[in-house]
C-alpha cells in the first residue's frame, strides 16, 4: 500500500472551487508586491463552471484604481500556468471595497514592508465613522507622527513622517 501524505490528502479533498481560489489568491498586488489580492480583500469570489471555466470576481480598492488591468492579466497568467484557458475576470464596484476586508496577515505584511497599516474600522453600524487616529511609525513604532500629504505614492496611501526617527513612510488609509 502506498503511504498517504498530508499533501496528497489535501490535494484529493480540495474541491475545484478551493483549488481555483488558491490559484487566484497567489496573485500579488502590483503596487504593493508583498500583498496578495486575498490579503487586500479585493479577491471576492471564484467560481468554477461545469465546463471548468473559471470566473474570478475582484473589487478595486477604489473605482479608478490603475492596478486592475495588471491584476486581471496576472490572474489569467496564474490560471494559464495551471492549465486553465477559459478564465473570466469580473470587476465589481458594489459593495465598495473597504480596508475592513484586509486580512490581519496582510496588515502585518504591510508593516514589515514599511507601510503603516490602516488603523481602526472604516465602518460601524453600517455607516462611516470619522475619527482622527494616531498613525504608528513602521520603523520605530512611535505615535509621534505627522501627515505630510493626504496622497502618497498611490491614492490609497498618505505620506507621513515620524517626528522621532524622522523617517518618512506611507500610511495605507482607512477607506
Amino acid at each position: 500500500m502506498t503511504p498517504t501524505y498530508i499533501s496528497d490528502f489535501e490535494t484529493r479533498t480540495r474541491t475545484p472551487k478551493q483549488k481555483a481560489w488558491d490559484i487566484a489568491a497567489t496573485v500579488c498586488d502590483p503596487e504593493i508586491p508583498v500583498l496578495t489580492i486575498a490579503d487586500l480583500g479585493i479577491l471576492r469570489d471564484v467560481q468554477v463552471g461545469p465546463d471548468q471555466g473559471i470566473t474570478v470576481t475582484i473589487t478595486p480598492t477604489y473605482s479608478g484604481c490603475p492596478a486592475m488591468d495588471a491584476i486581471r492579466d496576472d490572474l489569467k497568467a496564474a490560471f494559464a500556468k495551471e492549465g486553465y484557458t477559459d478564465v473570466q475576470v469580473d470587476l465589481v464596484l458594489a459593495p465598495a471595497w473597504t480596508t475592513d476586508w484586509m486580512t490581519a496577515e496582510g496588515k502585518a505584511k504591510l508593516e514589515e514592508y514599511g507601510i503603516a497599516s490602516p488603523t481602526g474600522l472604516a465602518t460601524a453600524n453600517r455607516g462611516p465613522v470619522k475619527l482622527k487616529m494616531a498613525v504608528k511609525c513602521p520603523q520605530c513604532s512611535s505615535l509621534n507622527t505627522k501627515e505630510l500629504t493626504r496622497f502618497g505614492s498611490t491614492s490609497c496611501k498618505a505620506l507621513y513622517v515620524c517626528q522621532d526617527c524622522r523617517e518618512p513612510f506611507d500610511y495605507f488609509k482607512v477607506l
